[in-house]
Protein backbone atom coordinates (compact mmCIF):
# COMPACT_ATOMS: atom_id res chain seq x y z
CA UNK A 1 0.00 0.00 0.00
CA UNK A 2 1.52 3.21 -0.92
CA UNK A 3 1.61 5.89 2.02
CA UNK A 4 0.63 9.58 0.70
CA UNK A 5 2.12 12.53 2.39
CA UNK A 6 2.64 16.31 1.87
CA UNK A 7 6.24 16.38 2.09
CA UNK A 8 9.08 13.43 2.12
CA UNK A 9 12.20 14.60 3.13
CA UNK A 10 15.45 12.10 2.35
CA UNK A 11 17.64 12.76 4.92
CA UNK A 12 17.91 12.63 8.40
CA UNK A 13 20.93 14.94 9.21
CA UNK A 14 20.77 18.32 10.54
CA UNK A 15 19.03 20.06 7.15
CA UNK A 16 16.25 17.16 6.73
CA UNK A 17 15.34 16.36 10.11
CA UNK A 18 14.88 20.08 10.79
CA UNK A 19 12.48 20.87 7.80
CA UNK A 20 11.03 17.89 8.52
CA UNK A 21 10.19 19.60 11.70
CA UNK A 22 9.24 22.71 10.50
CA UNK A 23 7.09 21.04 7.46
CA UNK A 24 5.15 19.13 10.08
CA UNK A 25 4.80 22.61 12.07
CA UNK A 26 2.83 24.40 9.51
CA UNK A 27 0.72 21.54 8.83
CA UNK A 28 1.93 19.62 6.26
CA UNK A 29 1.94 15.61 6.50
CA UNK A 30 5.12 14.82 6.61
CA UNK A 31 7.40 11.62 6.46
CA UNK A 32 11.55 11.30 6.81
CA UNK A 33 13.47 8.78 5.53
CA UNK A 34 17.11 7.90 6.82
CA UNK A 35 19.31 4.93 6.60
CA UNK A 36 21.70 5.92 9.32
CA UNK A 37 22.22 3.01 11.79
CA UNK A 38 23.55 2.09 15.12
CA UNK A 39 26.04 -0.92 14.99
CA UNK A 40 23.10 -3.12 16.47
CA UNK A 41 21.12 -2.15 13.44
CA UNK A 42 19.06 0.36 14.81
CA UNK A 43 18.07 3.85 13.73
CA UNK A 44 20.34 6.88 14.60
CA UNK A 45 18.81 9.59 13.00
CA UNK A 46 20.76 12.64 13.05
CA UNK A 47 23.23 11.99 9.75
CA UNK A 48 27.09 12.57 9.90
CA UNK A 49 26.70 15.79 12.26
CA UNK A 50 25.20 13.87 14.92
CA UNK A 51 26.82 10.44 15.06
CA UNK A 52 29.89 11.19 13.11
CA UNK A 53 31.22 14.15 12.99
CA UNK A 54 30.17 17.56 15.19
CA UNK A 55 28.39 16.09 18.10
CA UNK A 56 30.84 13.02 19.03
CA UNK A 57 34.34 15.60 17.54
CA UNK A 58 32.82 17.92 20.21
CA UNK A 59 32.18 15.56 23.28
CA UNK A 60 35.80 13.97 22.58
CA UNK A 61 37.17 18.05 21.81
CA UNK A 62 35.89 18.77 25.57
CA UNK A 63 37.13 15.59 26.69
CA UNK A 64 40.41 15.73 25.73
CA UNK A 65 40.66 19.37 26.88
CA UNK A 66 40.03 18.59 30.40
CA UNK A 67 42.53 15.69 30.03
CA UNK A 68 45.32 18.62 28.96
CA UNK A 69 44.24 21.22 31.80
CA UNK A 70 44.57 18.56 34.58
CA UNK A 71 47.80 17.87 33.26
CA UNK A 72 49.36 21.04 32.39
CA UNK A 73 47.20 23.98 33.74
CA UNK A 74 45.74 22.86 36.84
CA UNK A 75 48.50 23.70 39.07
CA UNK A 76 49.07 27.35 38.34
CA UNK A 77 45.53 27.12 39.69
CA UNK A 78 46.42 26.04 42.81
CA UNK A 79 45.33 22.00 42.28
CA UNK A 80 47.35 19.26 42.27
CA UNK A 81 46.64 16.43 40.08
CA UNK A 82 48.73 13.24 41.08
CA UNK A 83 48.59 9.86 39.15
CA UNK A 84 46.93 11.42 36.38
CA UNK A 85 45.85 8.48 34.02
CA UNK A 86 44.01 8.20 30.68
CA UNK A 87 41.00 6.09 30.59
CA UNK A 88 40.68 5.96 26.55
CA UNK A 89 37.61 3.39 26.63
CA UNK A 90 35.42 5.29 29.05
CA UNK A 91 36.05 8.54 26.89
CA UNK A 92 34.75 6.69 24.02
CA UNK A 93 32.07 5.77 25.65
CA UNK A 94 31.00 9.18 27.06
CA UNK A 95 31.09 10.16 23.46
CA UNK A 96 28.90 7.51 22.19
CA UNK A 97 26.46 8.18 25.06
CA UNK A 98 26.12 12.23 23.88
CA UNK A 99 25.46 10.74 20.16
CA UNK A 100 22.58 8.63 21.38
CA UNK A 101 21.43 11.23 23.73
CA UNK A 102 21.11 13.16 20.34
CA UNK A 103 19.72 10.34 18.64
CA UNK A 104 17.04 10.34 21.04
CA UNK A 105 16.54 13.44 21.17
CA UNK A 106 15.39 14.06 17.49
CA UNK A 107 12.84 10.44 17.52
CA UNK A 108 11.34 12.41 20.45
CA UNK A 109 10.59 15.02 18.46
CA UNK A 110 9.77 13.35 15.21
CA UNK A 111 6.74 11.55 17.59
CA UNK A 112 6.01 15.13 18.79
CA UNK A 113 5.40 16.90 16.00
CA UNK A 114 3.63 13.45 14.29
CA UNK A 115 6.52 12.87 11.57
CA UNK A 116 6.30 9.39 10.14
CA UNK A 117 9.90 7.56 9.89
CA UNK A 118 11.02 5.17 7.60
CA UNK A 119 14.15 3.36 8.09
CA UNK A 120 16.28 2.80 4.72
CA UNK A 121 17.09 4.74 1.46
CA UNK A 122 15.21 6.37 -0.36
CA UNK A 123 14.94 7.22 -4.21
CA UNK A 124 12.83 9.05 -6.63
CA UNK A 125 10.46 6.45 -8.66
CA UNK A 126 8.55 9.06 -11.21
CA UNK A 127 6.26 11.48 -10.62
CA UNK A 128 6.02 15.52 -11.50
CA UNK A 129 3.82 18.65 -10.32
CA UNK A 130 1.54 16.57 -9.10
CA UNK A 131 3.43 14.58 -7.16
CA UNK A 132 6.02 12.12 -6.61
CA UNK A 133 6.58 8.48 -5.95
CA UNK A 134 9.44 7.32 -3.74
CA UNK A 135 10.56 3.74 -2.74
CA UNK A 136 12.21 3.21 0.44
CA UNK A 137 14.55 0.38 0.44
CA UNK A 138 16.01 -0.95 3.61
CA UNK A 139 14.70 -2.16 7.03
CA UNK A 140 11.84 0.14 6.70
CA UNK A 141 11.10 -0.69 3.27
CA UNK A 142 7.97 1.31 1.76
CA UNK A 143 6.03 3.01 -0.82
CA UNK A 144 5.25 6.51 -0.73
CA UNK A 145 3.74 9.47 -2.40
CA UNK A 146 3.94 13.02 -2.01
CA UNK A 147 2.89 16.67 -3.24
CA UNK A 148 6.55 17.47 -2.58
CA UNK A 149 10.09 16.08 -1.94
CA UNK A 150 12.92 17.59 -0.22
CA UNK A 151 16.32 15.84 -0.64
CA UNK A 152 19.22 16.47 2.23
CA UNK A 153 21.06 13.60 1.76
CA UNK A 154 24.59 15.03 2.89
CA UNK A 155 27.61 13.85 2.03
CA UNK A 156 30.88 11.90 2.39
CA UNK A 157 34.62 12.08 3.15
CA UNK A 158 36.77 12.24 -0.19
CA UNK A 159 39.40 9.70 -0.36
CA UNK A 160 42.86 10.73 -1.07
CA UNK A 161 44.02 9.06 -4.47
CA UNK A 162 45.40 5.55 -4.47
CA UNK A 163 44.58 5.70 -0.34
CA UNK A 164 41.45 4.38 0.27
CA UNK A 165 39.88 4.41 3.33
CA UNK A 166 39.92 0.99 5.63
CA UNK A 167 39.30 2.81 8.99
CA UNK A 168 41.96 0.75 10.51
CA UNK A 169 45.07 2.39 9.33
CA UNK A 170 43.91 5.01 6.87
CA UNK A 171 41.10 6.89 8.44
CA UNK A 172 37.89 9.20 7.79
CA UNK A 173 36.31 11.07 10.16
CA UNK A 174 34.17 8.34 11.59
CA UNK A 175 37.32 6.30 11.82
CA UNK A 176 39.35 9.07 13.44
CA UNK A 177 36.48 9.04 16.57
CA UNK A 178 37.49 5.67 17.20
CA UNK A 179 40.83 5.14 18.03
CA UNK A 180 41.10 2.29 20.38
CA UNK A 181 44.50 3.37 21.63
CA UNK A 182 46.47 6.65 21.27
CA UNK A 183 48.73 6.15 18.42
CA UNK A 184 52.28 7.03 19.16
CA UNK A 185 52.62 9.13 15.37
CA UNK A 186 49.18 10.09 14.04
CA UNK A 187 49.54 11.91 10.61
CA UNK A 188 46.50 13.81 9.13
CA UNK A 189 45.94 15.26 5.46
CA UNK A 190 44.10 18.32 5.34
CA UNK A 191 44.03 21.46 7.28
CA UNK A 192 40.35 22.55 7.62
CA UNK A 193 38.26 21.95 10.17
CA UNK A 194 38.21 18.22 10.60
CA UNK A 195 41.83 18.04 10.40
CA UNK A 196 42.83 20.58 12.84
CA UNK A 197 40.15 19.15 15.32
CA UNK A 198 40.40 15.61 14.88
CA UNK A 199 44.77 16.41 15.20
CA UNK A 200 44.02 18.77 18.31
CA UNK A 201 42.26 15.55 19.59
CA UNK A 202 44.91 13.44 19.53
CA UNK A 203 47.92 15.44 20.38
CA UNK A 204 46.17 16.51 23.40
CA UNK A 205 46.13 12.56 24.31
CA UNK A 206 49.75 12.09 23.69
CA UNK A 207 49.98 11.54 19.93
CA UNK A 208 52.73 12.99 18.19
CA UNK A 209 50.91 14.99 15.27
CA UNK A 210 52.15 16.06 11.38
CA UNK A 211 49.52 17.99 9.46
CA UNK A 212 49.97 17.70 6.20
CA UNK A 213 48.48 20.99 3.99
CA UNK A 214 48.17 21.37 0.07
CA UNK A 215 47.25 24.76 0.08
CA UNK A 216 50.10 27.33 0.73
CA UNK A 217 49.11 28.46 4.11
CA UNK A 218 47.17 27.36 6.77
CA UNK A 219 43.14 28.41 6.81
CA UNK A 220 42.93 29.99 3.63
CA UNK A 221 39.37 30.57 4.09
CA UNK A 222 40.01 32.73 7.37
CA UNK A 223 41.07 35.95 7.80
CA UNK A 224 44.62 35.99 7.24
CA UNK A 225 46.11 37.79 10.62
CA UNK A 226 43.59 35.38 12.31
CA UNK A 227 45.23 32.82 10.28
CA UNK A 228 48.85 33.84 11.12
CA UNK A 229 47.53 33.76 15.00
CA UNK A 230 46.43 30.38 14.80
CA UNK A 231 49.64 29.18 13.60
CA UNK A 232 51.79 30.61 16.06
CA UNK A 233 49.24 29.10 18.46
CA UNK A 234 49.18 25.79 17.05
CA UNK A 235 53.33 25.57 16.52
CA UNK A 236 53.56 26.41 20.57
CA UNK A 237 51.10 23.17 21.01
CA UNK A 238 53.34 20.92 19.39
CA UNK A 239 51.38 20.46 16.09
CA UNK A 240 53.64 20.04 13.13
CA UNK A 241 51.90 21.62 10.30
CA UNK A 242 53.29 21.75 7.09
CA UNK A 243 52.05 23.77 4.27
CA UNK A 244 52.48 23.49 0.33
CA UNK A 245 52.44 19.87 0.25
CA UNK A 246 52.46 17.81 -2.39
CA UNK A 247 51.52 13.78 -1.58
CA UNK A 248 53.07 11.64 -4.19
CA UNK A 249 52.44 8.08 -2.83
CA UNK A 250 50.97 6.37 0.22
CA UNK A 251 51.76 2.83 1.17
CA UNK A 252 50.08 0.57 3.88
CA UNK A 253 51.92 -1.76 5.57
CA UNK A 254 51.51 -2.12 9.38
CA UNK A 255 51.53 1.13 9.61
CA UNK A 256 51.41 4.07 6.60
CA UNK A 257 54.33 5.65 4.86
CA UNK A 258 53.75 9.26 3.09
CA UNK A 259 55.81 10.64 0.44
CA UNK A 260 55.72 14.12 -0.41
CA UNK A 261 57.47 17.10 -1.60
CA UNK A 262 57.12 19.64 0.79
CA UNK A 263 56.80 23.54 -0.45
CA UNK A 264 60.28 24.08 -1.49
CA UNK A 265 60.14 21.19 -3.73
CA UNK A 266 62.50 18.86 -1.36
CA UNK A 267 60.98 15.08 -1.46
CA UNK A 268 59.73 13.67 2.45
CA UNK A 269 58.55 10.66 3.81
CA UNK A 270 56.57 10.09 7.00
CA UNK A 271 55.73 6.88 8.15
CA UNK A 272 52.36 7.22 11.09
CA UNK A 273 50.58 4.25 12.60
CA UNK A 274 47.39 6.23 11.71
CA UNK A 275 46.83 8.46 9.08
CA UNK A 276 44.03 10.66 8.93
CA UNK A 277 42.66 12.01 5.71
CA UNK A 278 40.81 15.04 5.97
CA UNK A 279 40.84 16.79 2.21
CA UNK A 280 37.11 17.58 1.84
CA UNK A 281 33.64 15.68 1.52
CA UNK A 282 31.46 14.82 -1.74
CA UNK A 283 27.56 14.74 -2.42
CA UNK A 284 25.93 12.41 -1.98
CA UNK A 285 23.28 11.49 -4.80
CA UNK A 286 24.04 7.63 -5.25
CA UNK A 287 20.51 5.60 -4.83
CA UNK A 288 18.56 9.11 -5.54
CA UNK A 289 18.09 7.60 -9.20
CA UNK A 290 18.79 10.93 -10.23
CA UNK A 291 19.48 9.99 -13.91
CA UNK A 292 16.06 7.96 -14.74
CA UNK A 293 14.13 10.84 -13.74
CA UNK A 294 16.25 13.81 -14.74
CA UNK A 295 17.33 15.68 -11.55
CA UNK A 296 19.94 17.83 -13.02
CA UNK A 297 23.72 18.07 -11.07
CA UNK A 298 26.01 20.43 -11.60
CA UNK A 299 29.66 20.04 -12.95
CA UNK A 300 30.82 19.30 -9.26
CA UNK A 301 28.30 16.60 -8.99
CA UNK A 302 25.93 18.50 -6.60
CA UNK A 303 22.52 18.73 -7.09
CA UNK A 304 21.57 21.66 -8.93
CA UNK A 305 19.22 24.41 -7.37
CA UNK A 306 18.51 27.64 -7.72
CA UNK A 307 18.74 30.18 -4.76
CA UNK A 308 15.43 28.98 -3.12
CA UNK A 309 16.99 25.10 -3.46
CA UNK A 310 14.40 24.59 -6.33
CA UNK A 311 15.73 21.57 -8.11
CA UNK A 312 15.31 20.94 -11.79
CA UNK A 313 12.29 19.04 -11.08
CA UNK A 314 9.02 20.30 -10.15
CA UNK A 315 8.31 20.05 -6.24
CA UNK A 316 11.85 18.44 -5.72
CA UNK A 317 13.75 20.49 -3.38
CA UNK A 318 17.40 20.24 -1.93
CA UNK A 319 18.71 21.37 0.60
CA UNK A 320 22.55 21.02 2.84
CA UNK A 321 25.65 19.22 1.81
CA UNK A 322 24.48 18.07 -0.96
CA UNK A 323 23.69 21.81 -2.63
CA UNK A 324 26.05 24.85 -3.27
CA UNK A 325 27.39 26.77 -0.57
CA UNK A 326 29.11 25.77 2.80
CA UNK A 327 29.31 22.30 4.13
CA UNK A 328 28.14 23.31 7.94
CA UNK A 329 25.21 21.91 9.62
CA UNK A 330 23.92 25.26 10.77
CA UNK A 331 23.37 26.22 7.06
CA UNK A 332 21.39 23.10 5.96
CA UNK A 333 19.23 24.22 9.10
CA UNK A 334 18.11 27.15 7.97
CA UNK A 335 17.27 25.71 4.51
CA UNK A 336 15.26 23.10 5.68
CA UNK A 337 13.57 26.06 7.50
CA UNK A 338 13.18 28.15 4.51
CA UNK A 339 12.10 25.36 1.82
CA UNK A 340 9.42 23.63 4.47
CA UNK A 341 8.33 27.64 5.10
CA UNK A 342 7.98 27.94 0.88
CA UNK A 343 6.20 24.80 0.52
CA UNK A 344 3.51 26.15 2.80
CA UNK A 345 3.40 28.86 0.58
CA UNK A 346 5.66 31.11 3.20
CA UNK A 347 8.18 33.46 2.44
CA UNK A 348 11.88 32.88 3.63
CA UNK A 349 14.99 33.90 3.16
CA UNK A 350 19.04 32.33 4.34
CA UNK A 351 21.72 35.15 3.63
CA UNK A 352 25.35 33.07 2.99
CA UNK A 353 26.84 36.31 4.04
CA UNK A 354 26.34 36.02 7.57
CA UNK A 355 26.72 32.09 7.85
CA UNK A 356 28.87 32.00 10.70
CA UNK A 357 32.16 29.61 10.74
CA UNK A 358 33.89 27.71 13.47
CA UNK A 359 36.67 25.46 14.57
CA UNK A 360 36.40 24.22 18.51
CA UNK A 361 39.78 24.12 18.41
CA UNK A 362 42.15 25.47 21.33
CA UNK A 363 42.34 28.33 21.05
CA UNK A 364 38.73 28.57 18.86
CA UNK A 365 38.41 30.30 15.89
CA UNK A 366 35.56 32.09 14.38
CA UNK A 367 34.14 34.38 11.70
CA UNK A 368 31.35 36.10 9.72
CA UNK A 369 31.22 37.98 6.89
CA UNK A 370 34.24 39.20 4.93
CA UNK A 371 38.02 38.94 5.50
CA UNK A 372 40.76 41.67 5.09
CA UNK A 373 41.82 39.81 2.14
CA UNK A 374 39.05 39.70 0.14
CA UNK A 375 37.89 43.58 1.50
CA UNK A 376 41.29 44.39 -0.58
CA UNK A 377 40.72 42.08 -3.49
CA UNK A 378 37.47 43.40 -3.86
CA UNK A 379 38.69 47.42 -3.60
CA UNK A 380 36.43 48.26 -0.06
CA UNK A 381 37.42 51.04 1.74
CA UNK A 382 37.44 49.91 5.56
CA UNK A 383 38.41 50.09 8.42
CA UNK A 384 39.87 47.62 11.15
CA UNK A 385 39.77 47.35 14.84
CA UNK A 386 41.37 44.77 17.55
CA UNK A 387 41.79 43.86 20.51
CA UNK A 388 43.83 41.08 22.21
CA UNK A 389 42.37 39.02 25.05
CA UNK A 390 45.65 39.41 26.66
CA UNK A 391 43.54 42.96 28.06
CA UNK A 392 40.57 41.19 28.77
CA UNK A 393 40.24 40.88 32.60
CA UNK A 394 37.81 37.74 32.11
CA UNK A 395 40.15 35.85 29.77
CA UNK A 396 42.97 37.18 32.12
CA UNK A 397 40.94 35.23 35.29
CA UNK A 398 40.26 32.08 32.81
CA UNK A 399 43.87 31.67 32.45
CA UNK A 400 43.42 31.58 28.57
CA UNK A 401 44.70 34.76 26.72
CA UNK A 402 45.40 33.71 23.50
CA UNK A 403 43.86 35.44 20.73
CA UNK A 404 42.12 38.86 19.72
CA UNK A 405 38.68 39.81 18.24
CA UNK A 406 38.88 41.87 14.85
CA UNK A 407 36.13 44.15 13.77
CA UNK A 408 35.83 45.24 9.79
CA UNK A 409 33.92 48.07 9.26
CA UNK A 410 33.21 49.90 5.91
CA UNK A 411 35.15 53.10 5.85
CA UNK A 412 32.17 55.59 5.42
CA UNK A 413 29.28 53.92 6.25
CA UNK A 414 30.85 52.16 9.26
CA UNK A 415 29.08 49.13 8.38
CA UNK A 416 29.92 45.59 10.03
CA UNK A 417 31.27 43.97 7.07
CA UNK A 418 33.26 40.99 8.67
CA UNK A 419 33.99 40.08 12.32
CA UNK A 420 37.06 37.17 12.83
CA UNK A 421 37.62 35.69 16.44
CA UNK A 422 40.29 33.49 17.93
CA UNK A 423 40.25 32.82 21.51
CA UNK A 424 38.54 31.27 24.14
CA UNK A 425 34.33 30.90 23.50
CA UNK A 426 34.97 32.17 20.05
CA UNK A 427 31.95 29.95 19.07
CA UNK A 428 29.68 31.70 21.32
CA UNK A 429 31.33 35.22 20.54
CA UNK A 430 30.41 35.28 17.10
CA UNK A 431 26.15 34.78 17.62
CA UNK A 432 26.63 38.83 18.26
CA UNK A 433 28.61 39.51 15.19
CA UNK A 434 25.69 37.51 13.18
CA UNK A 435 23.08 39.40 14.91
CA UNK A 436 24.62 42.98 14.45
CA UNK A 437 25.24 42.14 10.93
CA UNK A 438 21.78 40.55 9.88
CA UNK A 439 20.39 43.94 11.26
CA UNK A 440 22.82 46.40 9.09
CA UNK A 441 25.08 47.23 12.27
CA UNK A 442 27.63 49.83 12.40
CA UNK A 443 30.30 49.44 14.60
CA UNK A 444 29.52 51.91 16.81
CA UNK A 445 26.30 50.22 17.28
CA UNK A 446 27.96 47.70 19.05
CA UNK A 447 30.65 49.89 20.87
CA UNK A 448 27.78 52.11 22.30
CA UNK A 449 26.25 48.33 23.57
CA UNK A 450 26.63 48.09 27.34
CA UNK A 451 28.35 44.66 28.33
CA UNK A 452 29.00 42.59 31.41
CA UNK A 453 31.91 43.38 33.61
CA UNK A 454 34.08 41.01 33.13
CA UNK A 455 33.08 38.94 30.24
CA UNK A 456 34.78 37.97 27.13
CA UNK A 457 32.06 39.57 25.63
CA UNK A 458 34.02 42.99 26.51
CA UNK A 459 36.74 42.22 23.68
CA UNK A 460 33.63 42.36 21.13
CA UNK A 461 32.97 46.15 22.47
CA UNK A 462 36.53 47.19 22.45
CA UNK A 463 37.34 46.10 18.88
CA UNK A 464 34.07 47.54 17.81
CA UNK A 465 36.11 50.63 19.59
CA UNK A 466 39.07 50.05 18.50
CA UNK A 467 37.50 50.64 14.57
CA UNK A 468 37.13 54.55 15.33
CA UNK A 469 40.64 54.24 17.25
CA UNK A 470 38.54 54.81 20.84
CA UNK A 471 39.40 51.54 22.15
CA UNK A 472 39.25 51.83 26.31
CA UNK A 473 41.19 48.84 27.45
CA UNK A 474 44.07 48.91 24.79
Amino acid sequence: MVKIFDVVVIGGGPGGYIASIRAAQLGLRTACIDAWSTPDGKPALGGTCTNVGCIPSKALLQSSENYEHAGHSFAEHGIQVKGLGLDLAQMLARKDKVVKQNNDGIVFLFRKNKIEFFHGCGSLVKGGADGWEIKVTGPGAAELAAKHVIVATGSSPRALPGADFDNKLILDNAGALVIPEVPKRLGVVGAGVVGLELGSVWRRLGADVTILEALPALLGAADEQIAKEASKAFAQQGLAIHTGVNITKVTVRKSVTVEYTDSAGASQSAKFDKLIVAIGRIPNTQGLNHEAVGLKLDERGFIAVDDDCRTSLPNVWAIGDVVRGPMLAHKAEEEGVAVAERIAGNHSHVDFNTVPWVIYTGPEIAWVGKTEQQLKAAGIDYRAGTFPFMANGRARALGDTTGMVKFLADARTDRILGVHIIGPMASELIAEAVVAMEFSASAEDIALICHAHPTLSEAMKEAALAVDKRALNL
